[in-house]
């Protein structure tokens, strides 16, 4: 799809994980073209578009109003006008809002183009060192301990790696957590601040990541892949 037929559609459009000059060319195109862009949080996309100097009308689409949204968007884009969905950080609709919106859109057969870009998930598997032939990706676990410890007795038997999303409240939690269910040998990667300046990778059986963290700063979102059972490096 060119660019230049931007009206009418919606794009979704994959924006930096981290270092803003990994933001796509096309992507930089696609946004100066488009007659709104809809976003998690306006100031961060503001300071997006300020980096690639441009000024758009922004909207804002969180998990809050997604559904109110979707159709006030869909309706935008049947009238004509061109939508671009970003999220704050990676792909928009990959745990984060844009589920619905897609589905409207294809529900009322509206073209859905995709702009490629970062994806943290993508990112740390690659760099790991942990098998890619296959993986799961289960996004942020349930913020109860009890429903997360069900996820992980429901994959530990996976055969290939299991790539989860965490947050700084949560990590030393999740990481006993995977101790307890995997067992303190699992090999597992822990990326965090990925393409920022203080880009940090944890390789190494549970038990050694996690005495390795205790000492390690525990700022910024965390991507975390476990190996299979009797991987290792």
């Amino acid at each position: 799809m060119k660019v230049s037929d931007a009206h009418g559609r919606l794009w979704l459009v994959a924006t930096p994980i981290g270092n803003l000059k990994d933001f796509s060319t096309r992507g930089a195109e696609v946004l100066a073209q488009v007659d709104q862009i809809a976003c998690e949080d306006t100031r961060i996309t503001k300071r997006l578009l300020n980096f690639l100097d441009l000024n758009k009308p922004l909207v804002s689409y969180r998990e809050e109003n997604e559904k109110v949204k979707s159709l006030e968007l869909v309706e935008l884009i049947e009238s004509g006008q061109s939508i671009a969905l970003v999220s704050d950080a990676g792909y928009p609709g990959i745990s984060d809002p844009g589920f619905r919106l897609v589905r409207e859109c294809r529900r009322r057969k509206i073209e859905v183009c995709p702009i490629p870009g970062a994806n943290a998930a993508i990112t740390t598997l690659a760099a790991s060192g942990l098998p890619t032939h296959q993986f799961l990706y289960l996004g942020f676990l349930p913020k109860k301990s009890a429903a997360a410890q069900r996820v992980f007795e429901q994959w530990k038997e996976f055969e290939g790696s299991i790539v989860i999303y965490e947050s700084k409240y949560r990590i030393e939690k999740t990481l006993l957590g995977i101790q307890e269910t995997f067992g303190p040998e699992r090999f597992i990667c822990i990326s965090r601040e990925l393409t920022k300046i203080h880009e940090t990778f944890y390789v190494g059986t549970v038990v050694e990541v996690l005495e390795r963290m205790k000492t390690s700063s525990s700022k910024g979102e965390f991507t975390l892949v476990i190996a299979p059972d009797g991987y290792s490096l």
